[in-house]
């Protein structure tokens, strides 16, 4: 191929040079501005000391004081005022007139580096040099609750640090979390832009000194959200900078079709919490039972009572049941066995081994301590031992679609009785087809579609509430932005409990709710469960990341297998209307191998300032009298 050698003179090169060295960047402009002033001020006094030129009056100068003369001109415009004689004077004139070109350069290089250097702090670009921080890649509405619930839970550690990492500008972030948050206490909060999917940008965030990793799903759809979560994690666990040790990484997948695939990224290093999947079965249990998602709001947030682990070597060698009864301020439900298992209400007869913990509910881990009683005040009188009623059939009413509705009928059909029926109204016609599609894959339910309107009162009145149990209003989250979603369900539930209070059918009625803080509007209707799903998916990804092992206690209790929260009437238990402690409710409890947690006050069911009756782990040596429908909150078996 030809070629050509192009002719460069030297003026060119030069000039190359000096244009390279001007794009440096400021401190290649103040050096540039310090070499013109040296070369002026040298420059000048070599002038006065071989010319002879003088201050008029005054003595010749030599090479050091015509330096010093020049430099104070080139410093000082006002100097040069005081010089005699017209030739020194306009020697030092030049001097001061390129000394205020020097200096109003040198202050505009400095103005234009700081505002450069106050816009990259700006952008958060700047690598954070922090350990044992909790770490949240992305942003979602879920984070204000995740960051509110880590404040609470940082109240006893030391200089405790959270680091953001989002793909939103650094000064947006901290103005809404000093909005929505307020005062973070003790707690530091530190905000990175950046991706979390770039391997660059994750070096920011110092991801690998980090104690935890929270990945949150961003406000997309789910097939968008997930595979971000994915990469999110892909990006942790295969980074080639990785530490060796093993993260602790907790995300929130929305489809559970995208768990395989992010668990086989995650490995042994992510607890996994599938959202949609989650809400879908606390709906379940909630709407069966009232007064549950208050027992789990309780269980999750660190405003009350926790689960905690926590060795006991002076309880090795006695069994379940005998430990139960070891704790007047702390609520034992399980064990952690030296093996990594997690056991929610064992047999009673299981010795607990070197090496395992108890898992329990209490205020806070320094309150678990043992009472040291011998005499538990047991009231063997008051006890009974009534036959369970089997189940009978349940009527559920569904108001409203969303992509959770086919979970929520899986997890129904797990949990009712044969003979029962489902009957879904909503508004949205393409929910007809996938109810057909999961009739055929059901035994114990028996499903009716009905097309209305779930916001017209003359539709409800037509349904015929008066046959149902159960009610769960849905929002249309798919369709619409979570207020106008909220809106919707709250003219649904006002409307139902203007036709219960007409009627005077207690309904039992869960409501989903997209924003938390419409749950307090909620509340004028009197009503005392709703699922705010952004609040308990948030709380429980801040519980995990707190302890890795709680995922498997969760996921346990919200799983139809196995033991699980249950709700029951205090009269199967004990004697209505007899004062006694709450030890002798809990040996009622193990002898049918099952553990008493706390119960609820029917006649509080309507107050919220009361937790509508809800108390968990409650002091056990305290009187209590039981009416006839109060219920005793307990882990049991189905």
């Amino acid at each position: 191929m030809p070629s050509s050698t192009r002719q460069v003179s030297t003026s060119q090169k030069l000039r190359y040079r000096f244009d390279q060295s001007m794009a440096a960047g400021p401190i290649a402009l103040i050096g540039w501005l310090a070499v013109v002033s040296l070369f002026v001020i040298v420059l000048a006094a070599l002038i006065l000391v071989i010319t002879g030129i003088k201050p008029e009056g005054g003595d010749r100068l030599s090479l050091p004081e015509a330096i010093w003369a020049s430099l104070m001109r080139a410093m000082d415009a006002g100097a040069v005022g005081a010089d005699n004689g017209w030739a020194f004077r306009a020697i030092m004139f030049l001097v001061t007139l390129a000394g205020l070109f020097i200096v109003s350069s040198l202050i505009g290089v400095l103005t234009s580096g700081l505002e450069s250097k106050m816009d990259e702090l700006r952008k958060g670009r700047s690598v954070v040099l922090e350990q044992d921080h909790t770490l949240i890649l992305g942003w979602s509405d879920n984070i204000v609750t995740i960051i509110s619930e880590l404040v609470k839970a940082n109240e006893n550690q030391k200089a405790p640090r959270i680091v953001i990492m989002a793909d939103r500008d650094k000064v947006e972030m901290e103005e809404e979390l000093r909005a929505k948050v307020g005062p973070t206490g003790r707690t530091r909060v530190i905000c990175r832009s950046g991706s979390p999917i770039d391997l660059y940008d994750l070096e920011i965030a110092s991801p690998h000194e980090s104690k935890s990793i929270i990945i949150l799903s961003p406000n997309e759809a789910p097939a968008d959200s997930d595979s971000q979560v994915i990469k999110t994690i892909l990006a942790l666990t295969n980074n080639p900078r990785r530490r060796q040790e093993p993260y602790h990484i907790v995300a929130e997948i929305r489809d559970p079709k995208n768990m395989e695939a992010a668990q086989l990224v995650g490995r042994d290093e992510a607890q996994i919490v599938q959202s949609n999947e989650l809400i879908a079965r606390i709906t379940v249990q909630t709407c069966r039972q009232s007064g549950m998602s208050v027992i789990y709001t309780e269980l999750l947030d660190y405003g009350g009572d926790e689960i905690y682990f926590k060795a006991e070597p002076s309880l090795t060698g006695k069994t379940f049941g005998e430990a139960l009864f070891a704790y007047e301020d702390s609520a034992l439900m399980g064990l952690h066995t030296g093996d990594g298992r997690v056991l929610l209400n064992p047999p009673m007869d299981t010795h607990l081994q070197n090496g395992d913990e108890l898992i329990l509910i209490a205020e806070d881990d320094d309150t678990i301590k043992l009472s040291g009683l011998a005499s538990y005040g047991i009231n063997t009188g008051l006890i009974r031992n009534q036959t369970p009623v089997l189940p009978a059939p349940e009527q559920t009413l569904i108001l409203g679609w969303n992509g959770r509705g086919r979970l929520i009928i899986d997890q129904l059909e797990a949990y009712v009785a044969p003979g029962s029926q489902l009957v879904v109204m909503t508004d949205v016609p393409e929910a007809e087809a996938q109810i057909e599609r999961l009739r055929a894959h059901l035994t114990n339910l028996q499903l009716a579609f009905v097309l209305g309107d779930t916001t017209d009162r003359s539709t409800l009145d037509s349904i015929g509430l008066a046959d149902i149990d159960h009610v769960i209003v849905l929002g249309y989250s798919d369709d619409m932005g979570p207020q106008q979603a909220d809106a919707r369900t709250l003219i649904t539930l006002l409307h139902l409990r203007q036709i219960e209070q007409n009627s005077g059918k207690s309904l039992s009625i869960v409501s989903e709710m997209q924003d938390t803080r419409n749950r307090e509007l909620a509340e004028v209707t009197q009503a005392d469960d709703f699922i705010v799903s952004d609040n308990l998916v948030s709380l429980l990804l801040t519980q995990v990341s707190e302890n890795k092992h709680l995922h498997a206690v969760f996921a346990d209790l919200f799983d139809p297998e196995g033991s699980e929260i249950y709700l029951k009437p205090a009269s199967d238990y004990v004697a209505p209307g007899q004062s006694l402690n709450f030890y002798t409710v809990l040996e009622s409890a193990r002898q049918r191998g099952e553990i008493a947690i706390g119960y609820r006050i029917a006649a509080d069911s309507g107050n919220s300032q009361k937790q509508y009756g809800v108390v968990v782990n409650p002091k056990k040596s305290n009187e209590i009298c039981f009416a006839p429908e109060d219920r005793i909150i307990l882990i049991a078996e189905s």
